[in-house]
């Protein structure tokens, strides 16, 4: 039997990848948990694994494909699902014949009441009948949304299609859906194609079928007098009575809104604009009308929130970039394209550093016992796949100090007002690779011990440049450690990684002259950079964190006596 293998969830936010290699090809005999393909999203590279063993029937994509979570990429035979089917289908085939032959036709007589029966009761099932093309509509996708881009045709002309199967993939303002066809039938005309953009109520499929709805059979369309008579009718619905202080108040038969008194004088709009206007919170007196004098409309709303947000997006997330030069004239140059894993880094902290009010904290660890103490006891944990090292040690550190500080273990949740305290501690480790930035994190580090968390550290690192790492460890981080101490430099102001509340960097430890009982004696210094959303946590409280981590790394029995 032929078995279609779909690509899997990916994570949070993670709708599609980019295929980066294709591991099989048809024909190849595979066992389950094998590679298959290679993906990039925008957080990671990694495999997909098979799901099952068998044959590759065949391989639905290639390298450089852009494709969707739940999209079929393989097709494999598994022989012997195949044989134990097909005994099952023909068991079930016989079964259904001898069933069949039992049935005994029923009486005239009662075929007759139960047609007269029917005929009273309304009924909006499909009934089978003569052949019929149906047009295929854009539905209604929620309030205020009128239309909808096409992102996907999801089936052909001539294709036989059932009820509720998909047709198109449409992408609004809210979400990527899919749209069902509301018939079974054949594909008779495509009149949509990708990357056009569809009205709710438009044709979008002509659909042969013998299915006929019978409520809306009965319905004809809507005459056009009608509709111009619903305009003039709503026109005259709305009156206007003036009260005594000058008051306007709206008697639309029917309507229950609590809406605020309108004075005199105020923006010319109709009940329901000024609906939704509050609902959306616009002003509606600022909003400028395109109606018989200056009468708005609801699309003079819409147009004027899209403007709000368009300034919205210039002032802050998503900056809008000013025209380039052609730099061309002044020299040769190449362009590089992004990768997802750049492109995503690149919003990503564009968002953190408009949305999160920064501040750095440096401060100095004298390391000069612990740098003593790490190389006595290195070997012992390269003996165990690791390697001993500044980073693994704050690791232990750090999440002891969120522990004893616990706003640095938060996140801010700016619609709520609130602050989300987390009581599990996942610390995030800045990797850089030849194709970006990424950040996995050591998963439960407060019931790990340094060698476990070396080792880990080690597997990680490795994993994340050879693009092996799983999603899994990309996600759930609490706070981030970036280490730069093997470049260089003396202190940095490392951005956010948000929804973190904080970030601690890392520079090159060096030698420096301390003062010690009169005298001036050469001591390690570890220079560390604390980066904090002041949103939640104070000057104050940010110095006393850093301090605190410095201290424990001068005098480790701190972590085991506070932490």
């Amino acid at each position: 039997m032929s078995i279609e293998v779909k690509l899997p969830e990916l994570g949070e936010n993670i709708e599609s990848a980019d295929i980066v290699s294709v591991l099989v090809k048809a024909g190849d005999k595979i066992e389950k948990d094998q590679s298959l393909i290679e993906i990039e999203t925008d957080k990671a590279t990694v495999e997909v694994p098979s799901t099952m063993s068998g044959t590759i029937e065949e391989v639905l994509v290639k390298e450089g494909d852009s494709i969707k979570v739940g999209q079929v990429i393989i097709k494999v035979t598994d022989g012997q699902s195949s044989t134990k089917d097909q005994k099952q289908d023909k068991q079930e085939e016989k079964k259904s014949s001898d069933e069949l032959k039992e049935v005994k036709p029923e009486k005239k007589t009662d075929d007759k009441a139960k047609e007269k029966s029917d005929e009273k009761k309304p009924s909006d099932k499909t009934t089978p009948g003569k052949s019929t093309l149906v047009d295929v509509k854009l539905p209604e996708l929620g309030e205020g949304i009128d239309s909808a881009d096409v992102i996907g045709v999801i089936v052909s002309a001539g294709d036989r299609i059932e009820k509720d199967q998909g047709l198109i993939e449409i992408e609004t303002d809210k979400a990527t859906v899919e749209v069902p066809s509301p018939v079974s039938g054949i594909i008779k005309e495509i009149l949509i194609k990708e990357g056009e953009k569809a009205k709710v109520g438009s044709v979008i499929f002509k659909v042969e079928t013998s299915e006929v709805k019978e409520d809306s059979a009965e319905k004809a369309p809507e005459p056009e007098e009608k509709k111009a008579g619903d305009k003039k009718e709503e026109k005259q619905e709305v009156k206007w009575d003036i009260k005594p202080k000058g008051e306007i108040e709206s008697s639309r038969p029917g309507e229950i809104d609590e809406q605020p008194p309108i004075t005199k004088g105020a923006a010319p709009a109709a009940p329901s604009v000024r609906r939704i206007a509050r609902e959306l919170g616009v002003d509606i007196n600022k909003v400028p009308g395109s109606g018989p004098g200056g009468r708005i409309s609801m699309d003079d709303v819409k147009a004027y929130v899209k403007k709000l947000n368009e300034s919205r997006e210039a002032s802050g997330f998503g900056v809008k970039q000013e025209a380039l030069p052609d730099f061309s004239k002044f020299g040769s140059i190449e362009r590089e394209s992004f990768s997802k894993i750049r492109s995503k880094t690149a919003e990503h902290l564009s968002y953190a550093w408009v949305s999160i009010p920064h501040v750095t904290q440096h401060d100095k660890a004298d390391i000069t016992e612990l740098e003593k103490a790490r190389k006595a006891f290195n070997p012992g944990v390269e003996k165990a796949g690791g390697k001993l090292t500044i980073t693994a040690i704050l690791v232990k550190v750090i999440t002891s100090a969120l522990k004893k500080f616990p706003r640095f273990n938060s996140s801010i949740d700016m619609e709520k007002q609130e602050v989300i305290l987390k009581n599990y501690y996942n610390i995030g480790i800045a990797v850089d690779t030849e194709y970006g930035l990424i950040v996995p994190n050591i998963k439960d580090a407060d019931k790990k011990n340094i060698t476990e968390i070396s080792v880990e550290l080690t597997l990680l690192a490795k994993k994340a440049r050879n693009k092996k790492i799983s999603l899994d460890e990309l996600q759930g981080g609490c706070f981030t450690i970036t280490n730069l101490g093997g470049i260089g430099g003396t202190s940095f102001t490392p951005i956010v990684n948000s929804p973190e509340a904080a970030i601690l960097g890392v520079s090159r430890g060096s030698y420096e002259p301390v003062l010690i009982e009169g005298r001036f004696i050469p001591r390690l210094m570890l220079p560390l950079s604390l980066s904090y959303d002041h949103r939640i946590i104070d000057g104050a409280d940010a110095a006393r964190f850093l301090r605190w981590v410095a201290e424990s790394l001068e005098q480790p029995l701190k972590v085991l006596v506070e932490g």
